[in-house]
């Protein structure tokens, strides 16, 4: 490789329950792919089920990345993913493999892709104090609030209980007088890779069937038993049990909610979560989309994302 060529890399992204995973194994195995997860979640340990994280017999040999690296307790930043992420690509080709970037966190995977200089984003120690000393007299609902008056679209994105990121966007437009949004796109855009960015989607109403049933399948799976192991050791307002699936059993345990309701409230926040996943990855970035919605055509479907990969990244695909 010259100084010039820029490392290939594909990535796979898509809403949740669309079909990343199978997916994902079919495309490693065609170009010799090693995945990385580009999930802000499966990061962490002891959170299989809600998570969805792929098992290692669904693996079927592929070789995994940034799965299970993080304790419940501890915090996780789009510039730590993006430092990790670029560095397996670096391992991956060195493997003579293709890296392949799975998952449905678009800010993280975009942070990889484009020249985000996270070291670069201003703050103010100070106003950043005093935030933190509101956030302890007037709770997180009124902090969340602050962020709803200047940055509407970054409060849409950010849960209330996640004060770290709600302080960060207050304090990014405190610096800059932009939103967080606005700061990030005006970075560089120029790719970081020879990219080929595939995005998988599917008829609206049979996605949310999907979900809905794949809630089903993670509560028979054991999943209320996974989130009380957590609630039981006391590991809550921290990053990891805000994610969905986690923070609304996290209510029935609290006994705010009955155990039906916190079931239902799992399966509306995962349909939103799906919606807003499209939405992102539509205006942010330059996707090829392939929709799954007719399973019976999964065959032809995979066979087109192969040809677009081999075209956008002159590889030669093993079947």
């Amino acid at each position: 490789m010259t100084r010039y060529e820029k490392e290939k890399v594909i990535v796979l992204i898509g809403p949740t329950a669309v079909g990343k995973t199978n997916t994902s194994i079919e495309l490693a195995k065609r170009f010799k792919g090693e995945i990385i997860s580009g999930d802000s979640m499966q990061i962490y340990k002891r959170m299989d089920i809600g998570t969805a994280k792929i098992t290692p017999e669904e693996m079927e040999g592929v070789q995994h990345h940034l799965l299970d690296i993080k304790d419940p307790d501890e915090s996780f930043s789009v510039a730590e993913f993006q430092q990790l992420v670029r560095k397996k690509i670096s391992e991956i080709h060195s493997h003579g493999n293709i890296p392949l970037i799975v998952g449905g966190t678009g800010l993280y995977i975009q942070s990889v892709l484009y020249d985000y200089q996270f070291t670069e984003t201003p703050g103010d120690e100070h106003y950043r104090e005093g935030l933190e000393a509101s956030l302890e007299k007037n709770g997180s609902g009124w902090l969340h609030d602050q962020l709803l008056s200047v940055d509407p679209v970054s409060a849409g994105n950010i849960h209330r209980n996640n004060t770290r990121r709600v302080i960060r966007a207050l304090e990014i437009y405190h610096c800059t007088g932009k939103t967080m949004s606005e700061y990030q796109e005006a970075q560089s855009q120029e790719l970081q890779y020879d990219v080929a960015l595939i995005g998988l989607t599917m008829d609206r109403d049979k996605l949310y069937k999907r979900i809905n049933l794949r809630v089903d399948l993670m509560m028979k799976q054991g999943l209320l038993e996974e989130v009380k192991g957590l609630y039981d050791e006391g590991i809550r307002d921290v990053q990891s049990v805000q994610a969905i699936g986690y923070k609304e059993l996290y209510d029935y345990f609290d006994g705010e909610v009955s155990l039906e309701r916190a079931t239902e409230n799992l399966k509306q926040n995962s349909r939103r979560y799906a919606k807003r996943q499209l939405t992102w990855f539509r205006n942010k970035m330059d996707v090829a989309w392939f929709d799954m919605t007719d399973e019976n055509q999964h065959a032809e479907i995979i066979e087109d994302i192969s040809e677009f990969i081999a075209g956008k990244l002159q590889l030669k695909s093993n079947k």
